[in-house]
């Protein structure tokens, strides 16, 4: 089954010759390798050189698994400064997935010879169809005709670029997954005629430096590097190597992987690609991940199960290959305090929104005809982020967990400012605002960004730390020029405000070295798009719920039956009346005859309208207590008084208690609002005592309360089981484990959720892992290990003061710079550890003013990040218990 694309393919105007006159494989060169393991195929490996035109020899491997038979094969390109051996893994695993694996290395990589031509045509890209030929004389390769192979090709960056040139040229390729590459490699490393100096240099240094390059390309990098100024020869030699050139060619099915922590090929590469390929009449889905060039988590596991899916449905023609949706995004929210990795999930559409999708108009206010200088020799300059800082620590990262590391210098920059956001504000794509712009000199380079800026004003957040470079020509005469910011995916928290900086300088850019004054004006609102029909996914709906419903009517009819007896209790207390809770001396041992308790001598109370956290590691009696709370066990001493009654099992107070424990089983088939009538009828209380209306209102179920639940995500099957154990709008509502399996989104609709229902003067108890959710949505804690109370109090005051922060180095630091560091205005102390320094801010210090000083001291800084003030408050607390 051919599964091309009718169009208007490029046919290269020779024809296809065969393999063995195509490309020579040097003699002896041939090397068979068995790669097994006890589960899975072996996978057979054979090394060979393979000579090129110019005499270039490059050095592959071919992978293959099973028995006999035809197969789709795939080829499958490195990195820039890597070599086949970084995709080894990658290709086993499709080779036991049934497919004819080729990697190799490119031109000046690994063993490979020849100069780094950045794919030029005539060099890697002709390489690639020389490969195309071998693959086509495999008895083992699926031929779509005589000379013709099924081939798919796949890649990260260097890797991805060549597999969109080699759809655009070799009309042979059938389907293609590109990551975190480019389209337009001139408008990536020249973006609007400003030249990204820092990353320009690192490809260099990571291809072995300017002499392993064409000498074409030499010569213009050193040209540009001195002058800091793009010609227009030096835009046509990139121009000519890059996807963007034959972007009528490339009519193939594409996946599109693009990086969002990526300020080398930021969104909007991918975006020019899959508008130019769309227009082909190809399919193209779009995936934002979460890592890139700059850090940030790469999404190995998915994003390589991924592109087999995809590979799956246009290679072997499987029509049931789930193939995932037209785009996805990752979003991150937040840290597991379980094991500190960023908490990550993931958004979709059914169609690709583009950048400028449902876009809303956010007014800015702030002085007119601001004036700021570009210093002379363009220095000290402005910090957004460091290039090549890469690895899962990156700084762009850290814009996605709340901390802030740029720096712009006073004087050196305008700035606007919206008024607080009365919602949630996502932003999906790219913001645009238009300015006024004058300068002394001709031309002027201004650098736009948009910060996300907490209420106290001082956490200042660039998302992605990603910003937008601008040279206005004619600036001199004043000209208007309305600015596209950078892609970002990014959730601006209510009552938080946008700000708008134009600085005339950043590290990583080439900014002019005349001194200039420019003069900014506002000539627009910001407009943002929200791209509204990106929708979190819905979750798989788990198997227990078929049958956990009947174990949960059970216990429910065991409870109701245990209600109904008379139980002797003290009498109630009238001073604690209006007390949601107090616990007294309250112990639990293990057995009776045992002296180890998992509760001993606690005692705290809660107060109306408060969001208590109950907080411990594992062990620490958290959910002994809860069930003594909730009458499901006995305490073997002390007492528990709920509004002044003492709990016993089948207390008539536990009417006023709901609780919600691991979760609720409901029943697939019916709606949500069918399985809490149903619920409620099997408590056999009146049916006008439920207030099911006003429970519903709370947990914001809306229209979906129709819907059958088994079309319900994860996050609305919680909140209908927040729901459930509203039902009769109880005075204390317990929750164990409220956020288990939900993502950052559903985390937050759970969380005002919380809010909502003690707003009313109820009371709402906790227990959560997630450190940074219950300093967001709790307003009380309770601290446990070992089963005794550690601290209880408010939110705040447990948290204390100061702001820590750890910087991850690439070489340890000695102990004269960790001095100097704990010297610096503003740095608390500064301390080593195994993975670097970790610095504790004083009331006048801030991260960028850090990162800034790092910098200066030239400490060889891996990674900066948030040593999230709870989690440092409760492991002090607890001793590292946890």
């Amino acid at each position: 089954m051919d599964l091309r694309l009718p169009g208007a393919r490029w046919l290269r105007s020779r024809r296809v010759i065969a393999a063995a006159a195509a490309v020579v494989v040097l003699a002896g060169a041939g090397t068979w390798t068995a790669v097994a393991s006890d589960e899975a195929p072996a996978v057979r490996r054979a090394d060979r050189v393979m000579a090129m035109e110019g005499g270039v020899r490059i050095d592959t491997s071919y992978f293959t698994s099973g028995g006999d038979g035809r197969r789709p094969a795939v080829l499958l390109g490195h990195g820039f400064g890597g070599s086949k051996d970084d995709v080894r893994e990658q290709a086993e695993e499709l080779a036991r997935d049934g497919y004819a694996v080729l990697t190799w290395s490119a031109r000046g990589f690994g063993k490979s010879t020849g100069r780094i031509g950045l794919n030029d045509p005539k060099g890697e890209v002709a390489d690639v169809s020389r490969l195309i030929d071998w693959l086509a004389g495999r008895p083992e390769v699926r031929l779509d005709e005589d000379g013709d192979p099924r081939v798919g090709m796949a890649g990260g960056s260097y890797g991805g670029a060549i597999a969109l040139l080699g759809a655009g040229y070799d009309d042979r390729v059938d389907a293609i997954a590109p990551a975190i590459t480019y389209f337009d490699l001139a408008d990536a490393l020249f973006p609007n005629g400003v030249f990204k100096k820092l990353w320009a240099g690192v490809f260099v240094n990571s291809g072995g430096g300017c002499g392993k390059f064409e000498a074409a390309l030499c010569a213009m990098y050193e040209r540009v590097a001195e002058s800091g100024v793009p010609d227009a020869e030096a835009r046509e030699l990139l121009e000519a190597r890059s996807p963007s050139a034959v972007a009528g060619r490339i009519d193939v099915p594409t996946l599109l992987l693009q990086g969002q922590t990526d300020s080398l090929f930021p969104l909007g590469q991918a975006d020019a690609a899959a508008k130019a390929i769309r227009a082909n009449g190809a399919p193209v889905d779009v995936d934002w991940i979460a890592g890139g060039h700059d850090g940030g988590d790469p999404e190995g596991d998915r994003v390589r199960e991924r592109v087999r899916s995809w590979f799956d449905r246009y290679l072997k023609g499987d029509e049931g290959a789930d193939t995932g949706p037209a785009f996805r995004v990752t979003r991150t929210g937040g840290v597991d305090s379980t094991d500190g990795r960023a908490v990550l999930t993931g958004a979709s559409a059914d169609t690709y929104p583009g950048l400028a999708n449902g876009g809303r108009a956010v007014p800015l206010t702030g002085r007119e005809k601001q004036s700021f200088a570009n210093p002379a020799g363009a220095g000290p300059p402005a910090i957004s982020s460091l290039p090549g800082l890469g690895g899962t620590g990156g700084l762009a990262q850290l814009s996605s967990l709340g901390v802030g590391v740029s720096l712009d210098f006073p004087g050196q920059y305008a700035r606007f400012e919206s008024a607080p956001v009365a919602d949630d504000l996502r932003i999906t794509g790219s913001p645009t605002v238009t300015v006024h712009v004058e300068s002394s000199g001709e031309d002027a380079v201004l650098f736009g960004k948009v910060y996300d800026v907490g209420p106290d004003g001082r956490q200042q957040v660039l998302p992605s730390q990603l910003v937008t470079p601008l040279r206005v020509e004619g600036a001199k005469a004043g000209k208007d020029v309305t600015i596209t910011l950078p892609a970002v995916d990014h959730e601006v928290r209510k009552g938080h405000r946008l700000r708008l900086v134009l600085a005339s300088t950043d590290l990583g850019y080439a900014s002019p070295a005349a001194p200039a004054t420019y003069t900014v004006s506002l000539k627009s609102d910001l407009t943002v798009p929200t791209a509204p029909r990106v929708t979190t996914a819905a979750a798989p709906l788990p198997a227990w719920v078929v049958w956990l419903p009947v174990a949960g009517a059970l216990i429910a009819l065991a409870l109701l039956l245990t209600g109904r007896r008379r139980t002797t209790a003290p009498a109630p207390d009238p001073g604690l009346a209006d007390v949601p809770l107090q616990i007294t001396d309250l112990g639990k041992r293990y057995t009776r005859s045992s002296d180890r308790y998992a509760v001993r001598d606690l005692s705290f109370r809660v107060e109306k309208g408060q969001v208590l956290g109950l907080l411990g590691p594992n062990g620490a009696g958290k959910t002994t207590t809860l069930r003594m709370l909730m009458g499901l066990i006995k305490p073997d001493s002390g007492e528990i008084r709920v509004f002044g009654h003492a709990i016993r099992p089948g207390a008539p107070v536990l009417s006023r208690v709901g609780a919600f424990v691991e979760g609720a089983g409901f029943l697939p088939h019916l709606s949500g609002r069918e399985n809490l009538e149903l619920y409620w009828r099997a408590t056999g209380r009146p049916a006008e005592d439920a207030h099911l209306e006003e429970a519903l209102a709370i947990a914001g179920l809306g229209d979906a309360l129709a819907r059958a639940v088994r079309t319900y995500s994860q996050g609305m099957r919680q909140r209908l089981a927040i729901a459930q154990a509203m039902l009769g709008l109880p005075d204390l509502l317990i929750l164990d484990e409220p956020t288990n399996g939900l993502d950052p989104p559903q985390i937050r609709e759970m969380r005002e959720v919380m809010i909502r229902y003690a707003a009313a003067g109820r009371t709402v108890i906790v227990s959560s892992h997630l450190l940074s959710e219950v300093e967001q949505s709790c307003t009380h804690l309770v601290v446990m290990d070992r089963g005794q109370l550690v601290q209880a109090g408010p939110v705040d005051e447990i948290v204390g003061s100061g702001d820590t922060l750890l910087v991850g180095t690439v070489t340890p630091v000695d102990e004269p710079v960790a001095e100097k560091i704990a010297a610096l205005p503003g740095i608390a102390s500064a301390v080593r550890t195994d993975e670097g320094l970790l610095v504790r801010l004083d009331a006048d210090g801030t991260a960028p003013r850090l990162v800034a000083e790092l910098v200066r001291l030239e400490v060889p800084v891996a990674s900066v990040g948030p040593h999230r003030r709870l989690e440092d408050a409760f492991l002090t607390l607890i001793g590292g218990s946890a």
